[in-house]
Formats: structure tokens, sequence, C-alpha cells
């Protein structure tokens, strides 16, 4: 094959190949500067013969920038298998950067070698409707202002309730009690309904995690629920002080609603459990994990 053939078919690559990569072009020279020299293949492929030089001289340094993206790119898949599939960007980052492995602003970084590995979390499109506002029920003030930070433990939870689909179109739900201190999962219950007996076993857990949850604000939507009287008393028993959010307003309890978010999606790419014995297992192996 004469030098202009070859030269013309590296060029004809580059242009029909839709992932082609940077380098392509100075590789193309590289591989054919014995048989038709360097300045001729850099004319034929339109690339200048000091960026060819360039590229060479840099070819160890990008190798071993390579060879580190390949050993990230085992730990993201890691970490995304160990989430059933579920972690996007921000989750693989953040648990990345516990074990010591992106620098503080490598996010980008994760989502790219993400992207070339055909990684990526799993985003709900259906939900179940589990806030119901009963018109009847008290309203108790709004304590938390959408400030979801806390300076000590016990002091300050956020609570909601979620679905968990079993099969046969049908649910259990869980119910949860959120430190804003820690980000702890305090207390929880799953059951068969959405009566208020849920909540109230959710933050009898809670209690008896942390021993006494008395002074603590405890901020949830205006969940049927969470309104009632039943609700109000164990709250009095207690010693936690109520607080309630805007009706409609999911951002005044944005908190425990991406908590909810991260909890469904944890599920195997969203399936059904195939009993509800099937769903409270799988629900426990991961809220121990969290």
């Amino acid at each position: 094959m004469s030098w202009r053939k070859s030269a013309t078919s590296c060029r004809r690559r580059r242009s029909i190949s839709p992932g082609r990569r940077a380098g392509e072009p100075f590789q193309c020279v590289a591989d054919l500067r014995a048989e038709h020299g360097v300045k001729r293949l850099c004319q034929v492929l339109g690339v200048s013969r000091s960026s060819f030089c360039y590229w060479q001289a840099t070819a160890p340094a990008r190798a071993v920038r390579q060879a580190a993206d390949a050993r990230l790119t085992e730990r993201i898949a890691a970490v995304h298998a160990s989430s059933d599939g579920t972690y996007g960007v921000p989750r693989i980052t953040a648990e990345l950067r516990d074990q010591g492995d992106v620098g503080p602003a490598n996010h980008k970084k994760v989502a790219r070698l993400m992207k070339a590995a055909g990684i990526a979390g799993f985003r709900l499109r259906r939900r179940q409707r589990t806030t119901i506002a009963d018109p009847a029920t008290a309203k108790a003030p709004d304590l938390i202002g959408r400030d979801f930070t806390a300076v000590e433990v016990n002091t300050k939870y956020v609570g909601d309730s979620t679905y968990l689909p079993v099969g046969g179109f049908r649910f259990c739900y869980l119910a949860t009690v959120i430190d804003l201190a820690s980000r702890r999962l305090a207390g929880w219950a799953i059951a068969d309904h959405m009566r208020v007996e849920l909540v109230v076993d959710a933050l009898a857990v809670a209690e008896r995690t942390r021993g006494s949850v008395t002074g603590a604000v405890s901020h949830s939507d205006h969940g049927a629920h969470y309104g009632s009287r039943f609700l109000a008393a164990a709250c009095r028993r207690a010693g936690v002080i109520q607080s309630m959010g805007a009706v409609g307003s999911s951002a005044d309890n944005a908190a425990a609603e991406s908590w909810n978010a991260t909890m469904n999606a944890r599920r195997s790419r969203g399936e059904r459990a195939g009993h509800e014995r099937e769903a409270r297992l799988e629900s426990f192996r991961w809220l121990h994990r969290y």
C-alpha cells in the first residue's frame, strides 16, 4: 500500500468513527512513520509536526493517567454494585471520598469515567402517593423553616413515610425518623398499612434507640397520620415538639423526601419484591447497611 493510500485510510477512519479519540491521527502517524515519514503523513492528515512531537513526549504521562483512570473505574464499579446499581455521580463521589480515592473536587472525573464505562444511577419514574392531608387535623407550626441542619444530635428530627412495592400491585409502607445532625436513621417501622400506628412505632423505636428524645423537634409533612391526635399524644409522652411544613410543599420536608428517594431507588432497578416477607427482609438489609 502506498503512503497516500495508508494515510487516506487513516483519515477516513477518523472522519467516520463516532467515538474516535483525539490522539488517533497521531497514532496513525506513529504507526506509518517508518514507511512514509512523519512530515508527509502530517500533511495528509492535517496535523502539525510539533503537535505530533508533543503527543509522543507526553505518552508516558498519558499512560500513567490512563492506568489511574482504569483503577478508579474499578472502584466506581464496585461502589455502584454495592448500592444495588442505584448510586449516581454525587453518591459514588461521596463514597470514594470517604475511602480516600478521589480529591475534593473530582466529581467531574467520576462522571466522565462512569459515562465511558456505561455506569449510571437509577432514577425513579413512578410514585405512589403517601401524603394525604386531612383538613380536620390540627396543624403544628413550622419550627424548621427549611433549615435541615443541627449542631447537636437528638435535637432535630425529620420524619416521613414511603412505599415498598410488593408483588401483585400491593405495597408495604415504611415510616422513618432521621436525625438532622448525624443524618442517621434513628427509628423506622414497616407495616402493610398507612395508619397512624406506623409513624408512632417509628417514633417509639427512635426513643428506644436514643434513650430519650425529650426536647427534640420532630418535623414532618401534613399527612393525615402525622396530624392525628394519637401521634400528638405519643409526642407529648415522649417530650417531642411537633413541627410541620406547608401543605403541598415537598421542599419543607426536603431532607426526608431525599432519603425516601434514596430508599426507593435502592431496590434492584425498581423491581417489586415477590411478596411482603421478601420486601421486609430486603428493606431491613438496606436499612441496616445505611
